[in-house]
């Protein structure tokens, strides 16, 4: 049976970016050999569990799954379209040095690191000098090609 819209699809997957670095996987020995395992100690790896068209994927990986089938291997390249789109200098915000470091409890973020907004979105700390912070919140990838080699364990 191949899949289709509505299906619950149950999957094991590596995703590469075009440099061949692996930013994530379902697979235990794979996030092992990568140092992720070590990066995520708390993750737990298991096959992932979507349903196609209730957008639980980025749309490259929903749209590359429809027409596969319970046992089936396939590589799918994605573009940044299909993914987490292009970075837009409309995500990255400027806030005073001071209000930001009022509201960190004194702190004065530094360069490289990660700030969590109210909303939830992450962002990385690109610039800070007396007067200006930027903070990136695009994606962190954003304008990345990648590729997924994917296993269909089982469809429903």
């Amino acid at each position: 049976m191949s899949i289709a819209t509505g299906d619950s699809v149950t999957l094991e997957y590596t995703g590469r970016l075009d440099d061949e670095t692996v930013f994530d996987t379902s697979r235990k020995s794979v996030a092992e050999e990568t140092g992720l395992a070590e990066a995520q100690p708390d993750r737990e790896y298991a096959p992932l569990t979507v349903k196609i068209g209730d957008e639980q994927v980025i749309e490259g990986m929903e749209e590359g799954l429809i027409g596969l089938e319970a046992g089936e291997t396939e590589t799918l390249t994605i573009p940044p379209e299909k993914a987490y789109g292009e970075p837009s200098d409309e995500q990255i915000q400027e806030f005073e040095t001071e209000e930001l470091r009022e509201m960190l409890g004194g702190q004065t973020p530094e360069e490289g690191t990660y700030l969590e907004a109210q909303n939830g979105s992450q962002g990385e700390v690109v610039h800070v000098d007396e007067e200006v912070v930027r903070v990136d919140f695009n994606p962190r990838l954003a304008g990345e090609t990648l590729t997924f080699d994917v296993e269909i364990v089982d469809v429903n």
